[in-house]
């Protein structure tokens, strides 16, 4: 049996959790959740409720994106994405960049002035143009964990107003999203995925 993954295709930390799997090699059944409609199995799994989930045949649940990152990497890693896996540098991500990013994303959802947090988070993003000045890359020559862990957030930032993105002077930080745009992974990790039910037929990741 194939490793189970819980996922939504425009979650950033299902898309994160999806490229480490494409990169692996491994490949599971992979479940595209309709969120308005959570299935009562990934409920079962993980009463959290959230993409992703990963559920290993032995029964273990993994529910946190950047364990199953690490977990399909430690299986497999042919493109040394570990060498990039920058802990502190992701938590910065996860945390403070994620609390303005929604707050820009969703102003009407939490009463935010929403230009107040594109600021701060602009500034965030200053600082990641800085570091990929160097070598194209947030810690190593080459796309790692820490790029394709927070990517999935920038395209999320730069999505939400294009025009405002494209003007910004971070030249580094837009062509290393415009990279990862355009990569392999990224294309593998995109198509549109039909909705799973539970007598559909298993869906494998990837392809």
């Amino acid at each position: 049996m194939r490793p189970i993954l819980y996922s939504f295709r425009r979650c950033p930390y299902a898309m994160r959790a999806r490229s480490a799997v494409v990169a692996s090699g491994v490949q599971v059944e992979l479940r595209e959740v309709v969120l308005r409609a959570k299935p009562a199995a990934l409920l079962a799994a993980s009463a959290k409720g959230t993409v992703p989930v990963l559920v290993l045949p032995g029964g273990r649940v993994v529910d946190q994106s950047l364990d199953i990152m690490r977990w399909a990497l430690g299986v497999a890693d042919p493109q040394r994405w570990l060498d990039g896996d920058d802990q502190a540098l992701i938590a910065i991500n996860d945390g403070v960049f994620k609390h303005h990013l929604d707050r820009y994303k969703y102003p009407e959802r939490h009463g935010s002035d929403r230009l107040a947090h594109r600021a701060v988070a602009t500034d965030i993003l200053a600082a990641l143009d800085t570091r990929l000045q160097a070598n194209g890359h947030l810690v190593t020559p080459w796309f790692a964990l820490a790029d394709m862990a927070i990517a999935p957030f920038v395209r999320q930032f730069a999505a939400t107003d294009p025009g405002y993105f494209d003007a910004l002077p971070l030249p580094a930080l837009r062509d290393w999203r415009d990279r990862y745009l355009a990569s392999p992974v990224f294309a593998a990790i995109m198509p549109k995925f039909e909705p799973w039910a539970p007598h559909a037929a298993p869906m494998a990741f990837p392809a």
